[in-house]
């Protein structure tokens, strides 16, 4: 709970600065040869100093611990044409398991706004690679908004802090979150273990659509059903290959 109230306090939670927080409780003690009363206090020695900002550091706020760790991860566009495997273009760029980390990494990384057409931003629990062949991501799927390029900035944080703040019912379900710059729209994704929940799927898309509020019809698809292997399979069958959704809200 303490994580989730630190959460709501937005960017102006950061990692704390110990140094300055100690300077600052320094010098609120008497300085040398002020007259305190009738007396005159002398800070005597170094020893003094360095015990009153021991303290200072040990009254400092405690990190808000997150109830999962997560890891950043970064599709670098540039990066994809020289791929010949589509995956190999991502990189981590930091895993995090405090609110402080998150607003630390957060601030200082570009927003969906400020990326390159291509590029895609991912934040998953550790571990999980933001892959369809991960075996936790396998037999999952997405739920999907589009918002016009350059406008998704406010979408993702929430979606971001929704997913890191524990507040989706069936957060257990969730794997993680990814925006991809397009030309002319940013599409945020919710990316899930288990297709076949549907109680899961349909509470964590309303949940979704509640914290953006977020009116247009979303849709679910199954991982597999957008695969490489499946596609390459529609089309020498005469299939459609568009995914479709299996649930939609």
């Amino acid at each position: 709970m303490a994580a989730v109230e630190a959460m709501a306090m937005g960017s102006s939670i950061g990692p704390v600065d110990a140094e300055e927080e100690t300077r600052s409780r320094v010098s609120e003690g008497p300085e040398e040869g002020e007259i305190v009363g009738d007396e005159a206090v002398v800070v005597a020695s170094s020893e003094h100093l360095k015990s009153s900002a021991a303290a200072a550091v040990a009254a400092a706020p405690q990190p808000h611990p997150l109830e999962y760790s997560w890891t950043f991860w970064f599709d670098n566009p540039s990066a994809k044409a020289k791929q010949a495997d589509w995956g190999n273009s991502i990189s981590a760029i930091y895993t995090l398991a405090t609110v402080e980390e998150f607003w630390s990494v957060y601030n200082h990384i570009h927003k969906p706004s400020k990326l390159a057409t291509g590029a895609g931003l991912h934040l998953f629990k550790y571990k999980i690679q933001p892959k369809w062949e991960d075996p936790i991501c396998a037999n999952g799927g997405r739920w999907t908004i589009s918002v016009p390029r350059g406008k998704a900035d406010t979408h993702w944080l929430y979606t971001l802090l929704a997913m890191i703040g524990e507040q989706f019912d069936c957060g257990e379900e969730i794997c993680g979150a990814v925006i991809d710059v397009r030309p002319k729209l940013e599409k945020i994704a919710i990316w899930t273990k288990n297709a076949s929940n549907e109680a899961a799927q349909l509470s964590i898309g309303r949940q979704w659509k509640e914290f953006l509020d977020y009116n247009d019809t979303i849709g679910f698809v199954v991982h597999m059903f957008c695969c490489l292997h499946f596609q390459e399979d529609a089309k020498k069958h005469g299939r459609s290959t568009t995914a479709k959704n299996r649930y939609s809200i």
